[in-house]
């Protein structure tokens, strides 16, 4: 039996895979990456019967300890843009020094990979770990996620019913908004079955949708009017900075919502579906559930 190490675990991803881990198999094969044994969320892992590990993303020793006896990592990917290269190298070098046998990695769809993309900041990290973990002798399985649908909320600010205003500038373009409950499903099907060494699977929903679409199904869920409305990326910016938005999130809205109008992730696939054995769940289910009338 496989030793499955799952960092990031006190994340919402990494959490929701070992959940759907412990359905899957023994907990005591299961461990957990963790900045702080003490943390709460740490503690509730280990109430599970998860093992956790002392590990950082920024110190490679602990990395390399953390990693030893583990035969599959589903490395979560790191949230430190500016740093998170970096991070990622310790990660790829510790597992390749502590003899882990395969690292599944949660990468992103996407087409443009140049320097162009509205997202090249975000994009590059991601490409250059895949090249690395491809030049790396360790065997991979690379999982390129679809945007996550949990963060349409933060796209669209909790005003969207009030206002009946769905203010983001995507234009027409579509896109496929996968449920991150649902990657994390497919992905503790992956860490529990063999026949992915070395693979590049694309974790994205079968449908896309447009903004236009998505004002409508909060509209049926709300019972409110929402109509979506797409302004200029500049207005768009100072808008937001004018609202005391930061500009760090700002500057990454309105990159995401320019590839989204670029059709950078209108792209469906079914893999996911066979993984998990249904249909995963659409935008309109989600947002039944998140805009669902008092």
């Amino acid at each position: 039996m496989n030793r499955i190490l799952v960092t990031g675990a006190t994340g919402n991803l990494g959490a929701s895979v070992v959940d759907f881990l412990l359905n899957k198999t023994n907990s005591t094969l299961i461990s957990a990456l963790v900045r702080d044994p003490q943390n709460a969320k740490a503690l509730e892992l280990k109430a599970k019967g998860v093992e956790t590990r002392t590990g950082d993303y920024n110190d490679f020793t602990s990395l390399v300890n953390a990693f030893k006896g583990i035969d599959k990592l589903y490395f979560v990917s790191g949230s430190d843009i500016q740093n998170r290269y970096k991070q990622h190298e310790n990660v790829v070098k510790a597992a390749k020094e502590a003899g882990v046998k395969q690292v599944v990695y949660t990468s992103f769809s996407r087409k443009n990979e140049t320097e162009t993309s509205p997202i090249a900041m975000v994009a590059d990290s991601h490409i250059r770990t895949e090249n690395l973990l491809k030049a790396s002798g360790l065997n991979y399985t690379i999982l390129k996620h679809g945007i996550y649908m949990d963060m349409l909320p933060l796209f669209l600010g909790d005003q969207v019913v009030k206002s009946g205003v769905a203010y983001f500038p995507a234009g027409d373009g579509k896109v496929s908004f996968t449920l991150r409950n649902d990657m994390a499903e497919a992905a503790a099907v992956i860490l529990t079955t063999e026949g992915h060494a070395n693979k590049i699977y694309d974790m994205t929903n079968t449908q896309t949708v447009s903004f236009s679409e998505i004002a409508a199904a909060i509209s049926n869920a709300s019972g409110t009017a929402v109509t979506y409305v797409s302004p200029a990326p500049e207005e768009y910016i100072q808008t937001l900075s004018s609202a005391g938005v930061p500009m760090e999130y700002v500057g990454m809205f309105a990159g995401f919502a320019e590839a989204f109008k670029q059709g950078e992730f209108d792209q469906v696939s079914d893999f996911m579906e066979s993984l998990i054995g249904r249909k995963p769940t659409s935008v309109s289910q989600f947002l039944s559930q998140v805009y669902t009338r008092n």
